[in-house]
């Protein structure tokens, strides 16, 4: 008799930790919920300037820097892809400090926690990477300007650089909507609760 009460016990205390990591992973879904609309405008910009960049670095690679306006032109491109690149960065650390200030503490939580956090910041350093290239090349279209015999067919050194990066940057993936699947799917959430 002594042994139902202890079974008892356990059970309650075995289901409460479940609940809480449901309770967490709801927590968590809720706040990918309430970002998801931003996180999917971040997306799409990160992927207009992504290409944009692309079609803009290989014109300057295949027709040079040009001359007079065309260099205040280039200048000026590269100044407005850096601060597209800032607002994507800025985009995703809200949804970055929204995960971040989660009270989590069950293993499965953290994880999926720190994976979010972990992807976000990956994507924000590739943004600081292209941004300060974008930043370094940008005056380098108008010290062109001053330089009475520059022929225009040439074009900043870091433009290579600037390929590379881009040839290896991968298009953003979808975190938040795989990150609510898995965990609508783990704790079957209905549409009410989230």
């Amino acid at each position: 008799m002594r042994l139902i009460p202890v079974v008892l016990a356990a059970a309650a205390m075995l289901g409460g930790c479940g609940g809480k990591e449901r309770a967490e992973g709801l927590q968590i879904a809720k706040a990918l919920k309430q970002h998801q609309a931003d996180f999917a405008s971040a997306n799409q910009l990160e992927n207009e300037l992504i290409q944009s960049a692309r079609s803009w670095s290989a014109a300057v690679i295949a027709n040079g820097a040009g001359r007079g306006p065309q260099l205040e032109q280039n200048a000026a491109v590269a100044e407005g892809l850096a601060k597209s690149a800032v607002e994507v960065s800025n985009r995703l650390s809200g949804l970055r400090a929204a995960i971040s200030d989660l009270a989590v503490e069950r293993e499965y939580g953290m994880g999926v926690r720190g994976e979010i956090i972990t992807a976000l910041t990956q994507r924000q350093r590739q943004l600081q990477e292209l941004r300060a290239l974008l930043q370094q090349i940008a005056p380098q279209f108008l010290e062109y300007k001053t330089q009475k015999n520059f022929a225009g067919d040439s074009y900043p050194g870091e433009i290579q650089k600037l390929e590379a990066l881009l040839r290896a940057y991968g298009a953003p993936q979808d975190l938040v909507g795989d990150t609510l699947k898995s965990l609508t799917e783990k704790y079957s959430f209905t549409a009410d609760e989230l």
